[in-house]
């Protein structure tokens, strides 16, 4: 989720989006880790749209924070539509991260997928902008695959996990580390239909949900 503005100043569409992470897997470090993720990912391909005729480059200005005695008070009362509420532990049910569905602003992170490179934060991050993953998942022969694609994804073999793997068995589907954002990414959100007023927009939707620890559950 994140709030969207047109600076006509420098012909950018700006999307500022706030992380706050939590839980007892994360710290500072693993924090700022996400954020430059995010940030660099989705900046990388200097996406264009087109609204009004003019054509704008879209920025994205991710900052976060890491709150360590965060109540649920504070998630289930939020009103900024900048914020994103993450939890990350070492278990997580079913061995997966995932947000609460597309266009939303909380999830919850397993922190065995969020090591450097990893691209799962920047994964999660498109499902709260609200795209969701491709329909056809066999990626072959179309080299590197987007950002959205999920793990078990087929790829041309040099994106494998392993690639002397036959494609479908096991370490024969994609890395996530070789995703990329690229500027078909960006068109996807379709930031252009947008409801402006004085120039500011949201895209996501509040979700607000403070995830308790799977393992007290």
């Amino acid at each position: 989720m994140g709030e969207v503005e047109i600076n006509e100043s420098d012909q950018r569409v700006l999307v500022r989006s706030h992380i706050i992470t939590y839980g007892d897997a994360v710290d500072e470090e693993l924090t700022e880790l996400i954020r430059s993720e995010i940030e660099t990912m989705w900046n990388e391909p200097k996406g264009r749209i087109k609204i009004r005729g003019t054509s704008y480059l879209v920025s994205f200005l991710i900052t976060a924070e890491w709150k360590r005695s965060i109540v649920d008070a504070e998630v289930l009362g939020n009103t900024s539509p900048r914020n994103n509420y993450f939890r990350i532990e070492e278990y997580a049910n079913g061995n997966i991260s995932f947000v609460d569905g597309l266009g939303c602003n909380s999830g919850y992170f397993k922190i065995e997928n969020l090591y450097a490179g990893s691209t799962t934060a920047a994964h999660e991050y498109g499902h709260t902008l609200g795209l969701d993953h491709p329909i056809n998942c066999d990626y072959r022969g179309k080299g590197v695959p987007g950002i959205m694609y999920p793990r078990g994804t087929l790829v041309d073999p040099q994106f494998q996990y392993d690639p002397s793997k036959p494609a479908g068995l096991p370490g024969g589907t994609m890395h996530p580390m070789y995703r990329k954002v690229f500027a078909e990414d960006i068109a996807a959100l379709k930031l252009e239909n947008l409801r402006f007023k004085n120039e500011k927009a949201i895209v996501g939707d509040f979700t607000n949900v403070y995830h308790e620890s799977h393992r007290d559950v």
